[in-house]
């Protein structure tokens, strides 16, 4: 129980300011109801029309490539901390790993999917 004793401390502490920071903001706060004050604007620009739009599947493949390299720099990461313990075989399977990479995003580039503009053409 010791041991947990300053993590039981800094939750209690984190619970306590962040309760304290909601009553006080609900206390202090602005007390005004309008029309306008529950009606989403940006940039104080009044919102026009459908805010339902549809977009186009290159955003979808754009996000999808980040998530699988950014994941897929982690797993380089987590083998870069640990280089030494994992000796010639980690670094042979980082190498195999990192080649299958470079042929994924040779592969993408050669579909055009990396193409940004309008005279995207699929092969």
């Amino acid at each position: 129980m010791e041991s947990y004793s300053a993590l039981i401390i800094y939750t209690v502490a984190v619970v306590l300011l962040v309760a304290a920071m909601l009553i006080l903001s609900h206390l202090l706060g602005q007390r005004r109801r309008s029309k306008t004050t529950h009606e989403p604007y940006e940039s104080g620009i009044v919102a026009v029309g459908s805010a339902r739009i549809r977009l186009s599947i290159d955003y979808y493949l754009v996000a999808i490539m980040f998530v699988i390299f950014d994941l897929e720099a982690v797993f380089l990461f987590a083998w870069a901390i640990a280089f030494k313990e994992s000796g010639w075989p980690g670094f042979i399977e980082a190498s195999i790993f990192i080649v299958v990479l470079a042929a994924a995003l040779f592969y993408l580039w050669r579909m055009g999917v990396l193409r940004w503009g309008p005279s995207r053409q699929h092969h």
